[in-house]
Parts: C-alpha cells; sequence; structure tokens
C-alpha cells in the first residue's frame, strides 16, 4: 500500500473544504488518456527474491551495440574525476544554497559553472539551473515574451522535437502562440519565410528560435537569422549543443540575445532520459528575466573572497505570483558535473572532443556512402547527419538484430514527411571506433542487399 501521512479523515475534510468529492477531482484538467491509471505490480517477494528479479531485468539491458544514437543525446568520454567529485557528500547531498554562511563551497561551484558557460556562449548572464534541454528552451522563449510584451514566437522546425513540445505545452495558454518555419531542401530554416512571418506588423514577434547544429545535424545561418530578427524588434534565441561551441561561433559573437541548450554532453551520461541539465544564457539586459538562481562574488567583512546568492528571480519562496517560473528544483549536481568536465579537459581538450567527433562523422559518412546510403541534406555539418535509406524503420531493426543501433528513423517524428520518412539520423562522437564504423557499413550493406 502506498504512504502518506494524511489519514482517509484528513482527506474527507480537505475535499470538503474544496467542495468537490474526490481526490481524483483535482486532477480533471489533465486529459484522460494522460492520467496515471495506477501501477500494475506483481505480488510482494522476499528480498532474496526480488534481488534476483531486479538482477534479471538488468541483463535485459544492451551494452554491447554498436550506437550511432545521438539526436540530443551523445556519448563522450567521462574523466574519472567527474564522478569522483559528484560522489563526494558535500556535493551528492547539497540542496538549494540560501544560507550563503554556511554553503560557500555550493556557491562557489555554482558560480564557476555559471563562469564556463558564460565563456563558452558569450552572454554575460548563466541561469543555474533547468531540468533539460527543453524545458530550458520554453523558459527561453517566456523571457522573449516578458522582455518585449508581445505574443508570438516563431521557432525553426529543425529545433528538436521534443524541445518544440515542450515550448508548445508552455505556450499553450491565453494568447500566446508558437509558429513553426519550414525548412529548405537542404534541410536548414528557410530564411524567406522567416522573414515572410516577422513582416506582419499586426502580429509582431516575440522572439526567433533556431538550433546550431539543427535537429538534423546541419549548420543553420545563425547571424542571418539574429539580423532578422532584431531587425523586427524580436529577440534572437540560438538552440546550441556546447560541445560544438568549442569549434562553432559563439551565440554572443552571432548577436543571440537568449542561449538555450542540453547540457548533457558536459559530463552526464546517457541515463534512460535523465536527469539531465538545461542551459540557459543571456545578455545582462535580459537579467531580470533568467527564470533561475544567479551567483555572485563579492568579499566578506574580513576582506575575502565570498559568494552569494545575487539573484533570485523566480521567488518561488518569497512573491510565487511575481515568479518568472516555478521551476524550483536543484540542479547543481548536474551543473557540478559539467563544471568539472569543463574543467578537466579545459578549452583545448573540449576542442578535441568536437573535432574528433566531426572526423568520426566524415569517416561514417563516406562509409555509409559506400554500402548504399548517401545524405539526405547537402548543407555542412559537425558530427550528426541523415542518411537515406528505403524503409527505414525496417532497416532499423534488422541493424538491431545484428547488434547495431543505427540512430534514429526520423519517420517517428516526421511521418509526413515524405523527405525524411526513409531516413535515419546517424552520429558520431569521439568515442566512436573505426572497427565500430565498419561494421555498421557492413551490416547495413547486407541489409540494403
Amino acid at each position: 500500500m502506498s504512504y502518506g501521512p494524511h489519514t482517509a479523515d484528513d482527506r474527507d475534510r480537505m475535499l470538503a473544504a474544496l467542495g468537490i468529492g474526490s481526490v481524483e477531482a483535482l486532477f480533471e484538467d489533465i486529459p484522460a488518456p494522460m492520467r496515471s491509471a495506477g501501477l500494475e505490480l506483481p505480488p510482494p517477494m522476499a528480498e532474496l527474491d526480488l534481488a534476483r528479479r531486479m538482477s534479471e531485468l538488468a541483463g535485459r539491458n544492451r551494452v554491447d551495440l554498436a550506437s550511432f544514437l545521438g539526436a540530443g543525446v551523445y556519448r563522450h568520454y567521462i574523466p574519472a574525476a567527474v564522478d569522483e567529485i559528484l560522489s563526494r557528500g558535500e556535493f551528492y547531498t547539497a540542496y538549494t544554497p540560501y544560507q550563503p554562511e554556511i554553503s560557500q563551497g555550493t556557491l562557489q561551484t555554482i558560480y564557476e559553472y555559471q563562469s564556463l558557460i558564460a565563456e563558452l556562449t558569450r552572454l554575460g548572464v548563466v541561469s543555474a539551473s533547468h531540468y533539460d534541454g527543453a524545458t530550458a528552451t520554453a523558459e527561453a522563449a517566456l523571457m522573449a515574451i516578458r522582455a518585449t510584451g508581445r505574443d508570438r514566437i516563431l521557432a525553426s522546425r529543425a529545433i528538436h522535437r521534443h524541445y518544440l513540445d515542450a515550448t508548445r505545452t508552455y505556450l499553450d495558454r491565453g494568447s500566446l502562440h508558437l509558429e513553426e518555419l519550414p525548412t529548405t531542401v537542404d534541410g536548414t530554416t528557410d530564411l524567406d519565410a522567416l522573414e515572410r512571418a516577422l513582416g506582419d506588423r499586426q502580429h509582431p514577434v516575440a522572439g526567433v528560435l533556431l538550433g546550431q547544429p539543427n535537429l538534423f545535424g546541419l549548420l543553420e545561418p545563425m547571424g542571418a537569422a539574429a539580423e532578422l530578427a532584431h531587425a523586427a524588434g524580436a529577440l534572437f534565441v540560438a538552440v546550441v549543443e556546447p560541445v560544438s561551441l568549442a569549434v562553432l561561433a559563439a551565440p554572443g559573437e552571432y548577436g543571440a540575445d537568449i542561449a538555450a541548450g542540453e547540457g548533457q554532453p558536459l559530463g552526464i551520461a546517457p541515463q534512460y532520459g535523465g536527469p539531465y541539465l538545461g542551459l540557459l544564457a543571456s545578455t545582462e539586459a535580459l537579467m531580470r528575466q533568467v527564470p533561475g538562481r544567479l551567483v555572485g562574488e563579492t568579499r566578506d567583512l574580513d576582506g575575502r573572497r565570498a559568494f552569494v546568492m545575487t539573484l533570485r528571480a523566480r521567488e518561488q519562496d518569497i512573491r510565487r505570483e511575481k515568479a518568472a517560473s516555478n521551476i524550483c528544483t536543484n540542479q547543481a549536481l548536474c551543473a557540478l558535473a559539467a563544471t568539472v568536465y569543463l574543467a578537466t579537459i579545459g578549452p583545448h581538450g573540449l576542442r578535441d572532443v568536437a573535432a574528433m567527433g566531426a572526423a568520426r562523422a566524415r569517416e561514417l559518412e563516406g562509409a555509409l556512402a559506400a554500402a548504399g546510403a548517401a545524405r539526405v541534406h547537402g548543407a555542412a555539418y559537425l558530427n550528426e547527419f541523415a542518411i537515406r535509406v528505403p524503409d527505414a524503420e525496417r532497416v532499423h531493426a534488422r541493424l538491431l538484430e545484428q547488434d547495431v543501433l543505427a540512430g534514429l528513423p526520423l519517420g517517428r517524428w516526421y511521418p509526413d514527411d515524405d523527405t525524411l520518412r526513409d531516413a535515419l539520423l546517424v552520429c558520431a562522437t569521439e568515442v566512436t571506433t573505426s572497427e565500430e564504423i565498419a561494421r555498421f557499413a557492413a551490416a547495413l550493406r547486407e541489409v540494403l542487399r
């Protein structure tokens, strides 16, 4: 039975005070198909039997696959120092550092995180922090709406589908609107369509969102898009992959007002969907719109370096109705992982990670083309790209039988797009080996034959 501190009488009195007949009535705003119908758990087991059963279930996990899956979550080598430092008690159990006099260590780690992400993005303000890239992107859209007083967001169709879905969920209320921008035949955002959408003076745009690289791994014309957005009085939001910033222009360098993205590649292992790390940075002009905590450096009475909570724009613990966001879970442990990772490998190491991934991707492209699967798009890419194969879902399943995880069948996300229905999105990073690439190509050649 489930444990709860409230008795049946407590619940009855609460329901009577609210004027409703059941707890289920509290959740009527949630569509019925999406509500939990309860867990179908097996009967209780003895601890020894349960341990055996859990071992059996764990044994079903595949760790022998040659994986080419990316699509927002990426395999990278994580130095041993990252997990070693994360597991220390003072970090592992730390919560939101409201009292600076007893939280200097946690405050410093957040400050260092902010400093490193600010250096990567070339933006002066960094929020610490958010659930994942999807929620960070949604918060960036809300920042643009609050800052401009407008209600319309334009987002490229080539942004990660989960990010677009989360942003649409955030905006799906009142008069707020999210419109998707189409892509050209080369897979990048259609700037002509962007210019036309921005030209609607009756419905001015609050913000324009583009990914770099985009969902298809392609490099977008970020500078040109930023100029178009600013000419229309809109803010420009760059949805970035952080490792790529070691070799690509930083958002602040091409005029982005806000940068959002997924911090998982920075020292956080792929782990069944989370916990991950939402990156969010902005110009100083938007500081008051940032929906997270900002930690600053100061001096104590003795002149020693000290750290304080400079701004809590959410105010979720004080004036909740004026909060920029009610997301209040402390993500400092994931932020610390990114901090330790970046500090350990350094700027040259991060550049090597990005460059090695790009080199492996070129090797992968050549091998797959020789096996009969050419790229779908012609635009430049970094370490991820789409290949065309007939009946992509079937090919994906057949390759899995041969211990190759052949990326993501794009038809799952774009079932009505003829150019993507028969496409696989594949990825390579610095941990991808030439042997794995050869194995993928040989298996694909056999399946296609």
